[in-house]
């Protein structure tokens, strides 16, 4: 496990004056935590803030919103991204889930505060309440179409809404407890879920029934993910032919994060089991890098990279914190955790560092979203924050 650089999670408040300070510090496994500090001294002659570093650090490239900093003696280096704007009023409290539209221009977001809202992407004003379910929503998603959105809650429903005048046009029921993730296959004629009751299950929009169970665990399954397999996978055969509502199943595969400590991989048309990994505790979540490399997140902080093609090489951890890896999002050539300790970072594969989105101090982020350069994150902090790559 490398050495991880954190700052003060108001750093840029801190350093937006003179002599403005903010604590330092770098962990390395079995050495002592060394602590240090940035201090800011002025202005540069184009406005960008003159920042020094105590003894062990150094400060690389400084701008409005960004601050890189190294620790040569253990060799790591990590850039600081502050948002670019947050958003506070969405919801009353705990923002759980989030999504952002195809289109970039609307978020969705669901809340122990009850309630599940779409809005504007650009500033955070509220455009509709989304009202129906019974108890917390546990999850939301817009269709590839960005007009409609998939939610699934505590009432064991999911429900399909109307970006455009919040009506709900479709429900399901069949989960015999709350609703915990979703997926939707290809353009949407099909959805998937999981559940507390242990199954996964596949959907018909149209007609509004469920197609078939996929999986049933006996354990939970807190998170899915679906993707087109990699050729030289064996995906099984149905045992009895699919249904013709059935639509984009052949050649998926789909990822089941279980709480029994389980990673699991089901052909979604054969309902035949793939491969099972045991990881080190519960698997919270999981993803598609590509049609060969998936990622897993597991509650005592695990990140886990797999090759599908060769499901008894050794699991490559990635990724040890400690802190619960709460979601996991594919980007640009690399991927985005976000943690229960308030860390939430991007690792690109061309990059020698990472690059940490903060200021959710230690409150969990839930769930994270991007559109473009744009990265969005959800806190238990009730904030949604924005984050701008462009801003680097």
């Amino acid at each position: 496990m490398a050495a991880a650089l954190r700052i003060q999670s108001d750093w840029s408040r801190a350093l937006s004056r003179d002599e403005g300070e903010a604590w330092l510090s770098c962990r390395s496994p079995g050495k002592p935590t060394l602590y240090g500090s940035v201090t800011r001294r002025g202005l540069s002659s184009d406005g960008v803030p003159d920042i020094v570093a105590s003894e062990g650090f150094v400060v690389g490239e400084v701008t409005k919103k960004s601050i890189l900093i190294s620790c040569p003696h253990e060799n790591v280096c990590t850039k600081f991204l502050a948002p670019y704007t947050s958003f506070c009023r969405i919801h009353q409290k705990s923002i759980t889930c989030l999504d952002i539209s195809s289109g970039g221009g609307l978020g969705v977001s669901t809340s122990t505060d009850g309630t599940m809202k779409i809005w504007q992407a650009a500033n955070g004003e509220i455009r509709r309440l989304l009202e129906g379910h019974v108890y917390d929503v546990n999850c939301c998603r817009f269709f590839p179409s960005g007009l409609v959105v998939l939610s699934g809650g505590m009432d064991a429903q999911l429900k399909i809404w109307s970006a455009e005048d919040a009506s709900c046009v479709v429900t399901f029921k069949g989960h015999k407890g709350g609703v915990l993730d979703t997926a939707i296959v290809d353009r949407g004629r099909n959805v998937l879920s999981c559940s507390r009751d242990g199954t996964a299950r596949l959907w018909d929009c149209g007609k509004s029934a469920c197609l078939g169970v996929i999986a049933d665990c006996g354990s939970p399954i807190n998170g899915i993910a679906v993707g087109t397999a990699d050729n030289s996978l064996n995906l099984g055969t149905p045992e009895k032919p699919p249904s013709e509502r059935e639509v984009g199943t052949e050649g998926k595969i789909l990822l089941l994060a279980r709480e029994d400590k389980k990673l699991q991989g089901v052909g979604l048309q054969s309902r035949q089991p793939v491969f099972l990994f045991i990881g080190s505790d519960a698997f919270n979540c999981c993803t598609f890098l590509s049609s060969t490399y998936i990622l897993a997140g597991t509650q005592d902080g695990n990140i886990y990279q797999l090759d599908v093609r060769n499901t008894n090489a050794p699991i490559q951890v990635i990724h040890r914190s400690g802190a619960p890896v709460l979601s996991l999002l594919p980007y640009q050539d690399g991927f985005i955790a976000s943690q229960g300790d308030g860390t939430c970072f991007i690792v690109q594969q061309d990059l020698d560092y990472v690059l940490d989105l903060t200021e959710a101090d230690c409150d969990p982020v839930y769930k994270v979203a991007s559109w473009e350069k744009e990265i969005y994150t959800c806190c238990r902090d009730g904030i949604v924050r924005r984050y701008q790559l462009s801003d680097l």
